[in-house]
C-alpha cells in the first residue's frame, strides 16, 4: 500500500507530539548540584575563565571580566520557544539584582544572524554572546548531559558552580537561586 497525503500528516502530527511531550518533560526538570560539587579552582568550572565569546554586535566578551561576583549563564537559542519566553525573566532579574552584584550572560546556541535579528525585535540588557553550536558541549561540561535547551548554570562569586536547571525559568526561581547563595 503506496502512502498517502492522510498517512504523512497523521505521521508527521504524531512525530511532533512525541517531540512536544519529550520536550516538555525537558523542560521540568530540574537538576540540582549535588553536595560534593566541585571546588572553585576545579577544572569543571575554572576553565570558563579563558573563554571568550563573540557579541552579537561583533566586539568579544572575555569570561574573566565577568569573574568575582555571581554570575547566571543561561543557553538558549532563538528556535527554542521556552528559552525565548523565559528572556524577559533573565532581563528583569538582571535589572533587579545587577545592584547586588549578580551578573547575567546569555549564551546563545545559535548562528549570529539569527541571534541580531531576534535581539532587534527583543531587546535584552544583560550580556548576550554567541556560542555557536559548540554551546551544546559547554553546556554538557557544565553538568547538561543531554545538551538540551534552555540550560541555565549558577556560579557563585568564586566560580563555584552553585545551581543548574534543564529548562524554562522564571523570575521568582531566579530570585530564590540568588537569594540562596
Amino acid at each position: 500500500m503506496k502512502p498517502t497525503r492522510r498517512h504523512w500528516l497523521l505521521g508527521g502530527v504524531a512525530a511532533a507530539g512525541v517531540a512536544a511531550g519529550a520536550g516538555s518533560a525537558l523542560w521540568r526538570y530540574d537538576r540540582s548540584v549535588p553536595a560534593e560539587a566541585p571546588p572553585a579552582n576545579d577544572p569543571e568550572t575554572a576553565f570558563l575563565w579563558d573563554l571568550s565569546f563573540t557579541r552579537p554586535d561583533g566586539s568579544a566578551l572575555a569570561l574573566a571580566s565577568l569573574r568575582g561576583k555571581p554570575l547566571v549563564i543561561n543557553f538558549w537559542a532563538t528556535w527554542c520557544p521556552p528559552c525565548v519566553k523565559e528572556m524577559p525573566e533573565f532581563d528583569r532579574f538582571h535589572t533587579d539584582f545587577a545592584p547586588r552584584g549578580w551578573q547575567v550572560l546569555g549564551l546563545a546556541v545559535d548562528g549570529p544572524t539569527p541571534v541580531r535579528d531576534f535581539l532587534k525585535r527583543v531587546p535584552v540588557r544583560y550580556h548576550i554572546a554567541l556560542a555557536g553550536f559548540e554551546g551544546t558541549e559547554l553546556s554538557r561540561k557544565l553538568g547538561n548531559p543531554q545538551g538540551a535547551l534552555p540550560y541555565t548554570v549558577l556560579l557563585d562569586a568564586k566560580g563555584k558552580r552553585v545551581k543548574t536547571h534543564l529548562g524554562e525559568t522564571d523570575y521568582a526561581q531566579l530570585a530564590g537561586w540568588a537569594g540562596k547563595s
